[in-house]
């Protein structure tokens, strides 16, 4: 069947913006190059009217020059026209692009809308669990500054303490401290670290370790032995 009707040929894509900008854009590069070359001629004429005197010569070299003038603002006319069809031509691929943007942008929110009302169902973003929870939280923390006020309670001491009292008696302690320093610089040195007073031994007299006289402690071993003897 193929080979008696033949086959249908696909239609091709139709060209998009940016083919047809490229498009314009290559011709007016073509346009351009031209009148360059225009340019270029009427500037050669230009020089050799100006070296030729008036005359035939002349008139035919000006003739020549003015269709080379026409034919540049020709090419001329046809370069605006491509300009404003390239900027009309990537004004429309603006549009496009924006309106591909624009579908683009509230896919995303749909989908965006789509998982908000997913996460909003969960239990943790309930309103009032929330609030249930946060009572909860300010309750325990409640129980425990109350734990660690009773933990930490002083035993053996009043609760009210009157100041007042407290410097009248530490003003007294000073005294009494200052009063016992100032008996001990008057004194020196106080009575329980001051040795005891010994007699001292007659001049020219030796003393044994105890500071007693030699001839005293002869006196004292004599009278043993005259009572013995009597």
């Amino acid at each position: 069947m193929k080979r008696i009707f033949g086959v249908r040929k696909e239609k091709p894509p139709p060209p998009s913006l940016d083919d047809a900008t490229n498009n314009i854009n290559a011709r007016g590069d073509n346009v351009d190059s031209r009148v360059a070359k225009l340019d270029a001629q009427l500037a050669k004429y230009k020089a050799q009217i100006s070296k030729m005197r008036p005359g035939a010569s002349q008139d035919a070299v000006k003739r020549r020059a003015l269709v080379i003038l026409k034919q540049k603002r020709m090419y001329e006319g046809q370069r605006e026209q491509l300009y404003q069809q390239s900027f009309n031509l990537e004004n429309a691929s603006f549009a496009a692009q924006n309106i591909k943007d624009n579908i683009t942008q509230v896919q995303a929110m749909k989908a965006a809308h789509k998982d908000f009302k997913k996460q909003f169902k969960a239990k943790e973003l309930d309103i009032d669990y929330i609030d249930n929870m946060q009572d909860d939280m300010m309750d325990m923390m409640e129980m425990t500054n109350e734990i660690n006020e009773s933990l930490g309670r002083t035993y053996a001491v009043p609760d009210e303490i009157d100041e007042a009292d407290l410097m009248d008696e530490l003003d007294a302690l000073e005294l009494e401290l200052g009063d016992e320093a100032l008996e001990e610089g008057n004194e020196g040195e106080p009575s329980y670290l001051q040795e005891p007073d010994l007699p001292s031994a007659p001049t020219g007299q030796g003393a044994d370790e105890f500071g007693v006289p030699e001839e005293q402690r002869e006196e004292g071993q004599a009278e043993p032995v005259a009572a013995n003897q009597g």
